[in-house]
């Protein structure tokens, strides 16, 4: 996909982004045709200059390569320099004051292409102090023109970004208090809340009179249990066996002679029983078949 195109050019792009909104379509255009033509007058002017450097000095050749390439040099400052001063939105005494200044130096340039060689630097009427007084005249007043035309754009600048900061400290403070409430207001104005900052709903109640509940006695204690804690240890003991975790284990704490002894006592409470069985009339003999009838029956 192509990149888009600006709506108004690359120059006007370029404008925007290095020296802000152009008033006025005409400086964009001529501003940067002479910013631009300064720069390639230069680049002629050396070309040339180091063409004629082919030729033997002060011959007819090298005279005829040489003398422009001195006179673009000279007028491609002053030419560069208009373009800034065009481009930057200054004040109209400082275009004026550079195109003067360019005025005088092209004056200067004519003398020069009039004097060189025959009356320049030592030859016949040697006028280089003319031409040059001349030229340099109307170069100071371009870079006068020039320089302030930086400064007040500096300085526009910077006044800009301070008006900037300005307003935007304004409307912080603004919203800080007004605009704030304001817009808590208007967020909450569809919300009803209590005191308590519960969202109040729709709802019924119940509501009873005293009267139906004077004959109705209530037992408090019915059907009610106490539970107590039994420690720690117990509780802890409790969850285990709930979880499944421990069996319980029931030990008996009698011994083996408690035991022993249980045995002796039932064995002569089974033969008192048998003496006094014998004592209310029973023969002996008797004793002894119900005492084989009950081994054979345990058999």
């Amino acid at each position: 996909m192509p990149a888009e195109q600006p709506v108004d050019g690359y120059l006007f792009d370029i404008y925007r982004r290095y020296i802000g909104e152009p008033e006025d379509r005409t400086d964009v255009y001529v501003g940067f045709s002479l910013f631009l033509g300064g720069i390639g007058l230069a680049i002629v002017a050396l070309l040339l200059f180091v063409w004629s450097g082919t030729f033997e000095t002060r011959s007819a050749s090298y005279i005829a390569w040489v003398q422009p390439a001195y006179a673009l040099v000279m007028i491609s400052l002053p030419v560069f320099m208009l373009g800034v001063v065009v481009l930057l939105p200054s004040e109209r005494r400082m275009l004026y004051t550079s195109i003067a200044g360019v005025a005088i130096t092209i004056g200067a340039i004519i003398g020069f292409i009039g004097a060189y060689p025959d009356n320049w630097n030592g030859y016949g009427n040697d006028y280089t102090v003319e031409v040059v007084a001349t030229y340099a005249i109307g170069l100071a007043g371009i870079t006068a023109s020039t320089g302030a035309a930086l400064i007040a754009h500096y300085l526009d600048m910077a006044q800009q970004v301070q008006t900037v900061e300005a307003d935007d400290g304004d409307e912080e403070d603004e919203l800080s208090d007004a605009d704030v409430r304001r817009d808590i207001d208007e967020a909450m104005e569809d919300v009803e809340l209590s005191w308590g900052g519960v969202e109040k709903t729709e709802h019924k109640r119940l509501s009873f009179s005293e009267d139906e509940f004077d004959a109705v006695s209530v037992n408090t204690d019915a059907g009610t249990k106490t539970a107590r804690s039994t420690g720690v240890d117990a509780q802890v003991a409790g969850l285990k066996g709930l979880k499944g975790g421990e069996t319980k284990t029931t030990t008996s704490e009698s011994t083996v002679d408690d035991q022993t002894a249980k045995l002796k006592e039932l064995r002569e409470q089974q033969q008192a029983e048998e003496m006094a069985t014998a004592d209310d009339g029973g023969s002996p003999l008797s004793g002894v078949l119900d005492r084989l009838r009950e081994l054979l029956g345990r058999r």
